[in-house]
This record gives structure tokens, sequence and C-alpha cells, in this order.
């Protein structure tokens, strides 16, 4: 019997240990860590005015107030505390750099901490404020770890109880105005397409999943390999995020502390229509210069009444009498507006030499823009759709109305649509041959042609 309760007190007496580790709002902190009267002497824009252009030691005896926004309790965050002004409605946030693991059960979100900065050093890495210990790269000093041992010196939690943090409310359009460190909660975003079925991040690396609002405007957010959630599946739903604003060389981007910052539970948004067709962008112009097969170019003519984004759109090339394709231009980066050309050259440099201008996009040799007059080419909508066509696929342009080698190929003025069917009536050929109701007139560049301008 007295060795049974010998060993029962033992057990309880290892309980008490066990649990006096654990994070509760009662748990008394260790001396040296409990502030009760210590009064911030500087603010947070007076210690970022303080920098200079590279890493420097703070060596006057200076003290921040903040509240810790960051949590390493589910391995999200790795030796980093994250700390902003206030509670509510923040202005500015810090990172700080420690070699502290399970740094939760010293410092958790809302509690009110001071920053003891004598002795630190203060910098600033892709546009992020941080302040730590130092090392040397290279010659160069940048921000690290405060050893374990002096965390206590520089960093200390106030002694009554913590605070409910409220994240700043706001938007992915509104990001420009947040300062970075700040806990924010941002509405309406989902996990882009692309990204489902995946899970946030791959063992062992850090990794970034793209989340999107409705108008397919994104922030990233980054997630680590050794995080507990790493293998969670992400989320298929819409709803709310909340983390630490983390944007990198100016980069949006959001780190959450664990599962419990996302919620999205809601149907995802409506799919957003990007892509459009129109019977009003038409080819109006090519190019074969009997002088310079370098100067070579296509016309793309818009007639229609409102701006009209390319993206998805293509211009192809059948080479010959090939049906295969041979080359492409993808004009997904233009957007047109009524009345507007866009002009595809094979040389930039050597278009710009006789026609006195920059080309709208350099396409290269072989491609569309570089026909040696018997090729057919092909405009593309982003469903699929023929919407004009200058030749007939499959049939080499030699001897027919369609060849323009060493001329030009000129879309008549009264045609204000494409058609996807070739009709030579639209048109007026040039070449060294007059075959077919063409023209035998061969064309110099510059003073035959007109890139830029409809006729």
């Amino acid at each position: 019997m007295k060795f049974l309760s010998a060993y029962l007190l033992f057990l309880f007496l290892m309980m008490t240990v066990l649990t006096s580790c654990l994070r509760t709002e009662e748990w008394e902190l260790p001396s040296g860590f409990c502030e009760s009267s210590t009064k911030a002497n500087t603010t947070f824009q007076n210690v970022f005015d303080l920098y200079q252009g590279s890493t420097s030691k703070i060596l006057e005896d200076l003290i921040l107030e903040g509240y810790v926004t960051s949590s390493d309790e589910k391995g999200n965050f790795f030796n980093t505390i994250h700390i902003q002004d206030k509670a509510i409605n923040p202005i500015h946030g810090i990172q700080i750099e420690v070699d502290l693991r399970d740094s939760y059960l010293r410092f958790y979100p809302g509690d009110k901490v001071s920053i003891h900065l004598q002795g630190l050093y203060l910098g600033r890495t892709k546009g992020i404020f941080k302040l730590g210990s130092v090392f040397t790269s290279f010659g160069n000093l940048s921000v690290g770890r405060i050893p374990t041992h002096a965390v206590k010196n520089h960093i200390k939690r106030f002694c009554d109880q913590s605070v409910t943090l409220t994240p700043k409310q706001t938007s992915i359009e509104e990001l420009q105005f947040q300062s970075p460190n700040t806990l924010i909660e941002i509405d309406k975003v989902e996990f882009s397409e692309e990204e489902l079925g995946q899970a946030f991040a791959v063992t062992g690396e850090t990794t970034k999943r793209k989340l999107i609002n409705c108008n397919d405007q994104n922030i990233l957010l980054i997630n680590s390999g050794y995080a507990d959630f790493s293998d969670e599946i992400l989320p298929e739903g819409m709803g709310s995020v909340t983390g630490i604003y983390y944007p990198e060389n100016g980069v949006p981007q959001l780190i959450v502390r664990s599962l419990t910052d996302l919620n999205l539970t809601n149907e995802r948004c409506a799919d957003l229509i990007t892509e459009f067709t129109s019977e009003f962008l038409f080819i109006s112009e090519i190019a074969d210069p009997d002088n310079a097969s370098s100067a070579r170019f296509v016309e793309l003519y818009y007639s229609g009444p409102d701006s009209l984004s390319l993206k998805g759109w293509h211009l192809d090339r059948y080479t010959n009498d090939n049906n295969t394709l041979g080359s492409t231009i993808d004009l997904s980066d233009f957007v047109l507006y009524s009345d507007q050309t866009i002009v595809l050259a094979s040389d930039a440099e050597a278009f710009e030499l006789f026609y006195g201008f920059v080309p709208t996009l350099e396409a290269g040799l072989n491609s569309p823009a570089d026909s040696n007059g018997d090729d057919n080419l092909v405009l593309v909508d982003p469903f699929g759709t023929i919407i004009d066509i200058f030749g007939v696929v499959g049939e080499d342009g030699s001897g027919t109305n369609h060849e323009f080698e060493d001329g030009r190929a000129l879309r008549n003025f009264t045609i204000q649509r494409g058609n996807p069917v070739f009709t030579f009536s639209e048109w007026t050929v040039y070449n060294d041959t007059g075959a077919e109701g063409t023209i035998n007139q061969p064309q110099m560049a510059p003073q035959d042609f007109s890139p830029g301008t409809r006729e």
C-alpha cells in the first residue's frame, strides 16, 4: 500500500508539471516575461523611420507596445512573431525573428506585449519590416533570430489578460491601403479552380495557393509544408479568410494561423465571363514587300462600338496547301477599342526602320505575320469559331486569287465585318503574277503599304 501511495503521488506530481506547460488564461508567466508597469516611449512609425536603407542596430532604450497576431500552434509560422499596434483597426505591424519553438505558449494571439528594442536590429526584406538579432551574409548584415535565452529580455507579455483581436475587414481591391503584418479578414473569396483538389501545401515545402474574388482578383495564401493541416484538401466553397497580411515586394499574400481562420462554406462565385467574340474584328491588310521580306506584317482592324478583350483569340497560319496548323499568334494580351488596329510584324526592328513606328507585336519568323504570299490566315475567337479568313485552307495560294507574293492583300474599305469564308470580292490583291483577277503589281515598302491606318 505504501508503494502504491508513493506511485500515485509520483503520477500526480508528473501531471502537475506537464499541465503547467499548457497555455491557459490562469497560467502564471515565468519571472521576466510579465510586464505590469512599463510604458511605451516610441511608436511603430518612429521605429520604421529609423530604417535608412540597410539593417542597423537600435542603440536607444526604446519600448514599443502592441498585440500578438500570429501563432505557431499549428505549425504554419516558424520562429516568427507578428505584432500590430492596436487590437482594433491597426495601423502598423512588424515581424520579430525569434529562436523559440512553441512560442504560442508564451505569446498568444491577443496578448499585449512590450518590445524592448535596445540591442535589436531593424531591417527590411521584400518590403517587410523585421526586428531581431543579426547575422552576416556576404558581408551584409541581415536580421536573424533572437536567441532563446534573450527573448525574455526583449519581448514581455503584460500581466493582464489577453484581448480579443478584431481583424480589419477589407477586400482584395483595398489591400493597397493595408499595412503588412496586421490581422485582416477578406470576405467573398475562394480558391481558384486550378487549385481545387490539392492539399494546402506540398510536404516539406512552402506552398502558395491562389485565392480569388468574384472579379478574378487574387491574393496568395502562404502555407508551410510542416503545418499540421498541410495535407488537408483545400475547401471548395466561397467565404471569408482571416490571416496576417504579408505582401512581399508588393505581391498580396496572407498567412493563416489554423484552419479555423477559413470559413469557406458558401456557394462559389458564378463563372466570370472574360472571353468574348465579335464579328467586328477582321484582317485588314497583309504585307509581303517585294523589296524587303523582313518588313512583312499583318494588320487587324476592329470596327465594333464597344471595347473588345482579345483574351483567347489567335491568328493562325496554314502554310502552302497544308491542312494542319503551321504557326499561331496568341492575341490574349490586347484590348481593342472602336476604330483601332493592331499590327503584327515578323521583325520589329526592320518594321520600325521601314515604317517609322514600333509594331504592336513582334510575331517572329515563320509566324502568321511572316507569310511569303501563298499561305492561308485564319482569325479564331476564344470559342474556336472562325471569325475571318484569308485564303482557302488546304490550297496553295500560288497562281490563285489569294496569292499576295511580293505584294499586298488589302481589305476593301466598305468591309466592316469578318467573314469565315474567303470572298475574293472583299479584297484587293497585289502580287507578281496577276492571276485570277489579282493585280500584277509588286509592292514596295514603305510607300505601298499603310500599316496602322485603315484605308
